[in-house]
């Protein structure tokens, strides 16, 4: 047993959070799209978080989750890419818990954007940490073992299964070693009983109960309002490793990007051998795709997506400028397949959306939706998606998501 009562050292200013649910599932319990992982979940957080803030002010982010598809090969770039963020930025990725989000929050310097996903049961959020808002300080930690659940390198999962043994051995015998003279607010990776029974009020349930949990919490908080000059305590767990930080009173800007929950759609997996994938192919796509990048010609402004080597409105061979595209989109044409395609779930919707005023189309897949319920006309914006997992490579791109207002009943 390792024991540790952290004291308060310098301040981490809390400055925006993000959070992000899948629209599938129940309101308890919400259940990964086929099109996403903790990856696209990740950048979903993330692009909340920074809706408030220039990604230029970014210098550093740190990834905290236990569902990262890739252990070698590093999911790093995908997310950066898919946050619009430099291919230079400092990156981290953790495995951990709640209690490993509140160390990075806690020690994190301006410019730091921290995240945590969760796939089972699935969301993700995300803080920024800038030079205003509300501080938050590090009050505390206990780190014991008590392996309850495990798993290993293969992927084996075990489960000792003994409620009682983790509610007094683990939980309550970590507690009795922190400084609980301040009042907790917020429980995070704990649900039910164990949140009420060391809350001071009534807790808020939380859609999450891993990394992202912390960072829900956090976001419940800064909503709820506090007396002027009063801080709120939180707690986050993760089986007997407990972490108390203290957030203090000032403004964090809160966007959340939740819609409501709807059933997941049925579909058929179609049997067969999946696509490998060209490495080349992948490699040189990467930027453009992820990125949504266009090239604009020096001469007459032509957009090409992606990069072409002269230009389709002049004919100019000369060096082209790197535009991002906006991801407002409108549905140009689009269809409908239900022929069965092996490793793919059908029926799926295609869609060629115009991106913008830009005049660029790009042609994707639906989602957030069931196969084919919106139409010609029909408004949403692109968002980051999981295309396809290929010789074991998870693939990314953008797909289609529908405004609330425009999807149609099938």
């Amino acid at each position: 047993m390792t024991r540790s009562n952290t004291t308060a050292g310098p301040d981490s200013m809390i400055t925006a959070v993000g959070t992000y649910l899948p629209p599938w599932g129940a309101a308890r319990r919400r259940t990964p799209g086929l099109d996403e992982d903790a990856v696209t979940l990740c950048v979903a957080a993330g692009l909340a978080a920074l809706r408030s803030v220039d990604p230029a002010d970014v210098g550093r982010v740190v990834l905290v989750s236990r569902d990262l598809p890739l252990i070698e090969g590093s999911n790093s770039a995908a997310v950066l890419a898919g946050l619009g963020l430099r291919a230079d930025t400092e990156i981290c990725e953790v495995i951990g818990g709640a209690p490993a989000v509140l160390d990075a929050l806690t020690g994190a310097a301006p410019g730091t954007l921290v995240i945590g996903a969760d796939t089972s049961p699935a969301g993700a959020a995300a803080a920024y940490c800038g030079t205003s808002g509300a501080a938050l300080t590090a009050s505390g930690r206990i780190t014991r073992s008590m392996p309850v659940v495990t798993r290993d390198a293969f992927g084996r999962r075990a489960d000792y299964a003994d409620p009682r043994l983790v509610r007094v051995r683990g939980l309550g015998a970590s507690l009795d070693q922190l400084d609980r003279s301040v009042p907790i607010a917020a429980a995070a990776g704990l649900a039910g009983r164990d949140a009420k029974s060391v809350c001071a009020t009534e807790p808020r349930d939380l859609p999450t109960e891993g990394p992202s949990a912390a960072l829900f919490a956090l976001a419940t908080l800064a909503e709820l309002g506090r007396p002027a000059g009063q801080m709120q305590r939180l707690l986050a767990v993760e089986q007997a490793t407990l972490g108390l930080a203290d957030l203090g009173p000032g403004e964090i800007n809160v966007q959340r990007d939740e819609r409501a929950p709807r059933p997941v759609p049925s579909g058929t997996t179609a049997p067969g051998s999946e696509m490998s994938i060209s490495l080349a192919a992948y490699e040189r796509a990467f930027d453009a795709k992820l990125r949504l990048v266009a090239a604009r010609c020096r001469r007459c402004g032509t957009l090409a997506y992606p990069h072409r080597y002269r230009c389709l409105g002049c004919g100019s061979e000369d060096p082209t400028d790197a535009v991002a595209l906006p991801r407002d989109a409108e549905i140009y044409t689009l269809s409908t397949i239900h022929v069965p395609v092996p490793g793919l779930v059908s029926p799926y919707t295609i869609v060629v959306a115009e991106l913008g005023d830009s005049g660029v189309r790009v042609t994707v897949r639906l989602t957030g939706a069931a196969a084919g319920s919106v139409g010609i006309g029909d408004r949403g914006r692109l968002v980051f998606r999981l295309v396809a997992v290929r010789s074991g490579v998870p693939d990314y791109g953008y797909a289609f998501l529908p405004d609330d207002d425009t999807e149609v009943t099938a």
